[in-house]
């Protein structure tokens, strides 16, 4: 299998070329980054450019929205190669941009990649849907290192979005965000976030579910990359020659069934 890595300078582009290194089957055809990048190297593989993403079956990238899109339209534009995408922080726009090119060629999206974290989504949305909401607080906290750009997470509003889900919502109607000044009373039913930033923590993500008289706090820790890199290998490795549409993790592991 032929596969490609956008972002490849970046902390998940070089997570990704360790873990594809020596694998049996696999070949990385392309690798590039931002314009004007072409020429360097990362390890034993020379940058070149977006174009030659059309000699791959499947390219990972970990870069931002917008050049993800952009990336889903010129490989949907010639019907190939499959994308997993590993970029959190996306507007409807883009997303917009996204179901289009979904249309054209197979997307893998997800705001993590982790087997455990997608074990904890799927808990999440059992645990809301069965602890009525007039009586149960849901709260998700997440921590990242001091460079992640976006808040929260999209692991956090991955999580946000199996609790909404559980309770028979989407997660636009019940958010609340951070919380400054006479702010008022909780409205019953919805779920809160907050964010630290610092240092270099990987990834640090509970999701609690609170009562009057008890809490019970669901939570993953993430301790190195290369747990994200696998998991969008995998999803490479199981994206190659799907039919067109938009996948995710629950998809790739079997939980759609």
């Amino acid at each position: 299998m032929r596969i490609g890595i956008a972002g490849a300078l970046g902390r998940m582009g070089r997570a990704v070329a360790k873990v594809l290194e020596g694998k049996h089957g696999v070949a990385v055809t392309a690798v590039f980054d931002r314009p004007g990048t072409e020429g360097q190297h990362v390890g034993h593989l020379r940058l070149g450019a977006p174009a030659d993403a059309a000699a791959c079956d499947v390219v990972i990238d970990f870069t931002s929205p917008a050049a993800s899109a952009a990336l889903a339209e010129a490989a949907a534009a010639r019907g190939a190669p499959a994308l997993v995408l590993g970029a959190t922080g996306w507007s409807d726009g883009e997303i917009a941009r996204l179901d289009a090119a979904s249309q054209r060629i197979p997307i893998v999206r997800s705001g993590n990649y982790s087997l455990g974290v997608n074990i904890l989504a799927g808990l999440v949305e059992q645990v809301a849907h069965r602890l009525d909401a007039a009586d149960w607080d849901i709260e998700i906290f997440e921590a990242h290192h001091r460079r992640k750009v976006d808040a929260p997470s999209g692991t956090a509003l991955l999580l946000g979005e199996a609790a909404a889900k559980g309770r028979g919502a989407g997660l636009a109607d019940l958010r609340i965000g951070g919380r400054d000044g006479l702010t008022g009373a909780r409205p019953e039913g919805a779920i809160g976030f907050s964010v630290m930033r610092g240092g270099g923590l990987v990834g640090e993500h509970t999701v609690a579910f609170v009562g009057e008289d008890e809490i019970l706090t669901l939570s993953h820790s993430a301790r190195d990359r290369a747990l994200f890199a696998r998991g969008a290998v995998a999803a490479a490795l199981w994206v190659a020659g799907r039919p067109p549409g938009r996948y995710d993790m629950g998809d790739v592991l079997g939980f759609r069934g």
